[in-house]
């Protein structure tokens, strides 16, 4: 499949600031500001369909989404998730936020070429998503929020 070369790699030091805001209805979703699991049929209808374009993204999202890829088992993920939480609850009804458990959705780690956890897929409503691999700080986080919603 083409779409990890349609990922692009985010890089900390490079992330710019942007506080610009995206409109977008509110009332898609009844968890709005709670982390959500995804599955691989879920991914397909709310996210992407892999399948159907294997060599391009199409977003199927109507707001920008955050997807942390992670497995019940990894330390730096159970450090991640109160913050990943706290910022689906800022970010109510502007970004999606959702998780991927990558032992029980081996298709979507392969899909994407998950080879290490935490993994975070940044996507802006226009343009290819970005990707960015480790625990991060709050700071870098949001800075690469920013950028995406600047995009």
């Amino acid at each position: 499949m083409g779409l990890p070369s349609r990922v692009e790699s985010e890089s900390k030091a490079g992330a710019e600031k942007a506080g610009q805001s995206v409109a977008g209805s509110s009332n898609q979703s009844a968890s709005a500001g709670k982390v959500q699991v995804l599955t691989a049929s879920d991914f397909r209808k709310k996210i992407m369909d892999y399948e159907s374009h294997p060599d391009e993204w199409v977003f199927a999202g109507s707001r920008p989404a955050i997807i942390d890829f992670y497995t019940t088992w990894c330390g730096p993920c159970k450090m991640m998730a109160p913050m990943v939480e706290s910022l689906a609850g800022k970010y109510a009804g502007k970004i999606d936020f959702y998780k991927v458990d990558i032992d029980q959705e081996p298709e979507l780690a392969s899909v994407f070429g998950i080879r290490s956890i935490p993994t975070f897929l940044f996507i802006p409503m226009k343009g290819n998503p970005t990707i960015q691999m480790g625990a991060m700080q709050k700071e870098d986080f949001e800075e690469i929020i920013g950028k995406m919603m600047g995009k």
